[in-house]
């Protein structure tokens, strides 16, 4: 193949003269071709393709709608490492705690809402690893299924297996915080005294409230304060008082109690309190007898890097038995922080942060009507504690099976003080309702709704929302969209699904 090399501008037969201006006449109109290593001047140059390029000149406001790939700023690069975000490809960071920090969020507050299967769980656990690398204690409430015990075990925490024949936890164990009273001057001692007599009262309420189906009256919520104020009296720190010990007492109906029920005889204090013994000897010997009717077997580790209570065996005894150990369980771990920042108050211990998992939410919230201002009552504090919370659960619509209109409206309010809401694959139903709380754009909520459900009926394929996620934080900011990917690691001790493989 020959090549013929054309002149440049400046030779007299590239039609110029030698100044390289073109020539007059018949040869102006001929046809002038580059060179094949372009012009020799400067600027010059071999160019494979030269566009015919549309040129727009327009201010920053007005050049994103007709230049396709502007982003948004790059996102947040303070916490534990997630993902890739699906729009930029930058990596995308979060950590409540050290969010909140960076003054990125309000509270270190997080809801994590989603489909099964869609990777909520892993999400979490990855926030989990993160939060212990970076120092933080991980508190996992109630491990139900159980998905957190081989990964807590694995960083070298604490596991407490509770159930008929296992562990115990006795809800009246002052935990923690009745072992650092003695550290503590008279005054402060006094102060916890009463928080941990406050403690005792509302769980052992709550259990009644559980077994009985229904709330506890005036009369009876004064009875039972007196009954832990008598046997905090009679056992003088020599051990914790139990549910079987109460329930002595209030059959046992000394002068006190007759005294605070307003019952001068025996006859008419029985009356009082009848109702009130069925509701004791029932968490003593009704289904939740042998796990909450005796002193606590293996208290929490304070220095744990993390500490992982497995209530699983718990579950299969029934949905009433589990809502009391995942209430047993938020109570006594929640008591466990409040005694490490005491005692930080007072320099007697280093102060930490904890990242707290309350997961399968709504199966504790909806054992019976005012369980949701218990758990209310434990989570509302959590900024000032340095405590990180986050909530897992499948769907906004369990609100609709909570008893009361009161009850529905206070567990919306779990939602609506998380500062950061992480959306896994969700259909279009159920964002309408998220979009109550956490208003989305249209764009997020087709996004989220496309993760939902496999896109064909090919076996084996793999579902589209799998470790993908939008991160929402506040009303004005848009979400970013997160793909996970793990490591070899995580992919076994993050799998939930190795008892349907082997079988």
């Amino acid at each position: 193949m020959t090549t013929t090399e054309y002149p440049g501008p400046g030779h007299p037969a590239a039609g110029g003269g030698a100044d390289g201006a073109p020539r007059r006449g018949a040869e102006r109109d001929r046809e002038v071709i580059a060179p094949l290593f372009g012009w020799r001047h400067r600027g010059g140059g071999l160019a494979p393709n030269i566009p015919d390029a549309v040129e727009y000149q327009a201010t920053t406001a007005q050049a994103c709608g007709l230049f396709p790939f502007v982003t948004s700023s790059k996102p947040p690069a303070v916490g534990t490492p997630i993902g890739r975000d699906l729009l930029s490809g930058e990596v995308v960071c979060m950590d409540p705690m050290a969010w909140l920090r960076a003054g990125l969020v309000t509270n270190p507050g997080c809801f994590v809402l989603g489909q099964p299967g869609t990777g909520k769980s892993t999400f979490v656990k990855r926030l989990v690893t993160g939060a212990i690398a970076f120092g933080s204690q991980a508190i996992i409430l109630g491990d139900t299924k159980p998905d957190y015990t081989a990964l807590i075990a694995h960083l070298g925490g604490q596991v407490v297996k509770i159930g008929r024949g296992l562990e115990r936890i006795n809800p009246l164990d002052a935990g923690p915080l009745g072992g650092v009273m003695d550290r503590l001057d008279r005054v402060d001692r006094e102060k916890l005294r009463w928080e941990v007599r406050s403690r005792r009262i509302s769980l052992l309420m709550a259990l009644c409230t559980l077994i009985r189906e229904g709330r506890i009256d005036n009369s009876e919520e004064v009875v039972l304060g007196a009954a832990v104020d008598l046997l905090d009296e009679r056992l003088a720190g020599r051990r914790q008082p139990t549910v079987v010990d109460v329930l002595r007492v209030v059959e046992e109906g000394p002068e006190a109690l007759r005294s605070f029920a307003r019952a001068d005889g025996r006859d008419r204090y029985a009356e009082r309190v009848d109702a009130l013994v069925f509701t004791l000897r029932l968490l003593c010997t009704g289904s939740l007898a042998g796990v909450f009717d005796g002193e606590t077997t293996s208290p929490l580790d304070m220095e744990a890097p993390a500490v992982s209570v497995d209530i699983s065996r718990v579950g299969a005894a029934g949905d009433k038995l589990l809502t009391a150990a995942m209430l047993c369980t938020w109570s006594y771990g929640f008591g466990m922080v409040d005694a490490t920042s005491v005692l930080a108050e007072q320099g007697l211990a280093r102060r930490r942060s904890y990242i707290g998992v309350m997961d399968e939410l709504w199966r504790a919230l909806r054992g019976a009507p005012g369980l949701v201002e218990f758990a209310d009552s434990l989570t509302r504090l959590n900024r000032s504690k340095g405590m990180a919370s986050v909530m897992v659960t499948h769907s906004l619509s369990d609100l609709e099976a909570l008893a009361t209109e009161e009850d529905r409206a206070k567990a919306r309010g779990f939602v609506d003080r998380s500062a950061i809401t992480v959306l896994a694959g969700l259909p279009p139903r159920e964002l309408a309702w998220v979009n109550r709380i956490t208003p989305m754009t249209g764009p997020e909520r087709g996004l989220v709704s496309s993760w939902s459900s496999p896109d064909s009926w090919q076996p084996g394929a793999r579902h589209p929302g799998r470790g993908k996620y939008l991160i929402k934080t506040g009303a004005e900011r848009l979400g970013i969209p997160v793909q996970m990917s793990l490591t070899a690691d995580e992919r076994v001790l993050y799998d939930t699904d190795q008892a349907i493989r082997r079988q």
